[in-house]
């Protein structure tokens, strides 16, 4: 199964059927999403996801409203009256309390949400029917610190957030704590990925800036031995440039470990630039 379809099946084990404010919430929820449909008359809530539907079911028989059950090739439908909803929602309070307010949030999810399996990458959106209800979901959110972007697609409205701590953020906000877990689990190893990557490159580039360096300065002791002009240079340097031809691979700090008076990497360095002074010199003068 999906990471999405995870995420409901864990939200659809939320146990509030004795509390009519909290299932009035969800229910809220659900009919605010771009999965219900209405005639005037009727509501209509279709999904294709067996929790979904199922939990559904038992928000309106716990809330006793009546609902025709059908099922539309691979889509259950139910469909409600008009009046019944109104009836529900007469006495809903306007000033919402936390919990209502996150199980609101919830409700939307499990009615037209869906979340991108973090492995892959981190999108979280919700569809709706109406910019209304939309804004009206997304102000919610901000309560709990998550900034949805809202954008037109096709005749429907959809929030969407894309970062992994806003993801994260919401899932945890609307209950669904397994799937919060698993996404900071991937998270957590993409990161360490990411920077053992880094790691990597920068060696990788500081070990090539290495060999090159110690290339082009043996290509200049070479050519110097070649010119009969090694010895123009003092005993030191000549040492360096014995010590540099015969260990390629070393550092500089390396080098002058090696030398029979040991100095620090800034002393190779300079003795190095002589070589490469009188080559380009002598290169120069051709």
């Amino acid at each position: 199964m999906s990471y999405s379809y995870d995420v409901k099946e864990e939200l659809s084990n939320f146990n509030n059927w004795k509390n009519d404010e909290l299932l009035k919430s969800e229910f809220l929820g659900y009919i605010l999403t771009g999965n219900t449909v209405s005639d005037g008359k009727y509501i209509e809530f279709v999904t294709e996801n067996d929790y979904n539907i199922e939990r559904f079911f038992k928000i309106l028989f716990n809330l006793k409203i009546e609902y025709e059950p059908e099922t539309r090739g691979k889509c259950f439908v139910a469909r409600i009256s008009n009046s019944d909803i109104q009836d529900i929602f007469s006495g809903f309070a306007t000033n919402l309390k936390d919990d209502v307010k996150k199980t609101i949030l919830r409700g939307s999810f499990l009615g037209a949400g869906s979340c991108t399996d973090p492995e892959k990458s981190y999108h979280l959106e919700i569809i709706f029917g109406d910019e209304k209800n939309a804004n009206y979901i997304s102000n919610l959110a901000k309560d709990y610190g998550v900034e949805f972007k809202n954008i037109k697609y096709k005749d429907k409205f959809m929030l969407y957030i894309k970062e992994a701590d806003q993801v994260s953020t919401f899932l945890a906000c609307i209950g669904a704590n397994k799937a919060v877990l698993k996404l900071e689990d991937i998270r957590v190893f993409k990161e360490m990925k990411n920077n053992v990557n880094r790691m990597v490159n920068c060696e990788t580039a500081n070990l090539n800036k290495t060999v090159n360096a110690a290339v082009s300065q043996i290509e200049d002791i070479k050519f110097l031995q070649k010119m009969n002009k090694l010895e123009e240079l003092g005993p030191e340097v000549r040492e360096v440039a014995y010590l540099r031809v015969e260990h390629p691979e070393s550092s500089l700090k390396e080098l002058g470990e090696m030398l029979s008076e040991p100095i620090g990497k800034s002393g190779i360095n300079h003795r190095l630039k002589k070589i490469q002074n009188l080559a380009e010199e002598i290169r120069g003068g051709k």
